[in-house]
């Protein structure tokens, strides 16, 4: 995301909320505004349409649209009842497709809500794969974010296969806590053909991916330019990280189980699968 779609979509940020089991809604008095609907019962018509919409799609309109009115106090000790509704962010996304499109705020919530549900339904599509399955997914992007590391790595003046390798052992130091690539490789009983990636399981493949990820967004914005600069930089990402993972309290790197099964065999075990279940189907015509 640019810096201009950060300021773009922050209003759609500043006003989320989280439950206290932290899933995330929006309030539509807050919505309205951001939208810049001056009238609820105007604003209130895009909402009745969107609720038509979720309707439509066979969602249940009570679990995207909650009413959650609120009381206002009046003139003579009066109480008036202010209708509101706690959103999901699919309902969001409705309401910004039933939104006035000459609005330029509209077309932000709509692409700032379209990427915020693909993520999620992502990240739902993710949970519900196997573990070798979940590794083969995440060791594919790795693979993605480590060529884009290494043109940034490049660009910042990391050029040599022995800078390579240095730029490469600080990455590893800062999130295994000191140890070098030959460490890690070592602990985890490899033999020098076999890459460490290849056999770890998804939580410490995805530790990793953030660290390429985050210090390749890094050297860009910094536009770093001197080798030793590009080594501290993805040290103290992957440290970063680490020290993150120390204050959640999750098992830290080193400590996590070496998967006895390569990449390579998961890839050659689910291509087999699925050309076993090819054939049924073409058994069965």
């Amino acid at each position: 995301m640019t810096k201009l779609e950060a300021l773009e979509y922050q209003p759609f940020e500043e006003i989320k909320k989280n439950t206290p089991d932290n899933k995330e809604f929006w309030l539509a008095r807050d919505l309205q505004i951001v939208l810049q609907y001056s009238e609820w019962r105007n604003f209130k018509k895009v909402i009745d349409k969107s609720m038509l919409a979720c309707k439509n799609a066979k969602h249940l309109i009570n679990e995207h649209f909650v009413e959650v009115n609120k009381t206002s106090d009046m003139p003579n000790s009066a109480i008036k009842i202010v209708p509101d509704y706690q959103l999901s962010r699919y309902a969001c996304y409705l309401i910004v497709q039933n939104g006035d499109p000459r609005k330029e705020v509209i077309a932000f919530g709509q692409t700032y809500f379209a990427i915020q549900t693909r993520r999620q339904e992502l990240t739902d599509a993710f949970n519900e794969l196997d573990e070798n399955n979940k590794r083969l997914v995440v060791r594919g992007h790795i693979k993605q974010w480590n060529q884009l590391l290494a043109q940034a790595a490049h660009n910042a003046g990391v050029i040599t296969n022995k800078e390579f390798a240095i730029f490469q052992n600080a990455g590893y130091s800062g999130l295994y806590g000191g140890l070098t690539v030959h460490n890690i490789h070592k602990r985890k009983g490899l033999k020098k053909s076999e890459k460490i990636l290849d056999f770890m399981e998804s939580t410490e493949l995805i530790a990793n991916l953030f660290r390429i990820s985050q210090t390749e967004e890094k050297l860009k914005i910094d536009q770093i330019k001197y080798c030793e600069m590009a080594n501290e930089t993805h040290y103290q990402i992957a440290k970063k990280i680490r020290n993150a993972m120390i204050d959640i309290g999750t098992t830290l790197p080193e400590n996590l189980p070496t998967s006895d099964k390569s990449i390579q065999t998961i890839e050659q075990e689910e291509i087999k699968r699925l050309q076993d279940s090819q054939m049924k189907w073409m058994l069965d015509e």
